[in-house]
């Protein structure tokens, strides 16, 4: 009887610490970012004043918000480094570094997208282009309004080519179509909030 017991006690410990893991590392990524009580939506289509410091050159800029203690922005890593290689001669692409706990160099952030686009450490990027957690999207076109700001994809390992919601984004303004229409996956923030790595 008291070894059916134990048993049933490890049983249920080994339960319980499955459920902790699967809730620190998958499910709670998969519900929205909490909105800050203090956030300023920006609207589709708003012009973005970015400053000189983001060169245009007459083509898009494309903007990656990246936390590298977010475990979401390090699993879509590989697939924003592939935008890059893809795009990279029709957008100016740079990754904004969300992280006010750790302190990381330019070449740290490069090295983990195999590239050199230019890299970013000011908080007030997010807040101008309205984003409030990581990893997210923002496309502004060349005139400089924004054209898109939201997810990679619906799954947080960009594996889904049906919801490559970036991309999508991108394909349609270089063609110059009509905005494509994405659902609420796109467009409603998942991910870890800022400016910690935190739910």
């Amino acid at each position: 009887m008291r070894k059916k017991f134990l048993l049933a006690v490890w049983f249920s410990f080994l339960f319980g610490a499955i459920l902790v893991l699967f809730w620190q590392n998958e499910y709670q990524y998969s519900l929205p970012t909490p909105v800050p009580k203090n956030h300023h939506d920006i609207a589709m289509g708003s012009h973005i004043n970015l400053g000189k410091q983001f060169t245009t050159k007459n083509k898009p800029i494309f903007i990656h918000f990246f936390n590298p203690d977010c475990p979401c922005s390090r699993f879509n890593a590989p697939h924003v480094s592939e935008l890059i290689k893809k795009y990279g001669d029709k957008i100016n692409f740079n990754i904004v570094v969300l992280n006010k706990v750790k302190n990381f160099t330019v070449e740290e952030i490069q090295d983990k997208f195999d590239s050199k686009v230019p890299v970013f450490f000011d908080n007030d990027i997010a807040e101008k282009c309205g984003v409030f957690s990581t990893p997210q999207a923002v496309l502004i076109d060349a005139s400089q309004n924004l054209y898109y700001r939201g997810n990679y994809n619906k799954t947080r390992y960009c594996t889904d080519a049906n919801t490559n919601y970036a991309q999508m984004a991108i394909d349609s303004l270089l063609i110059q179509n009509n905005k494509p229409s994405f659902d609420a996956l796109a467009l409603k923030a998942y991910g870890c909030s800022l400016p910690k790595c935190t739910k």
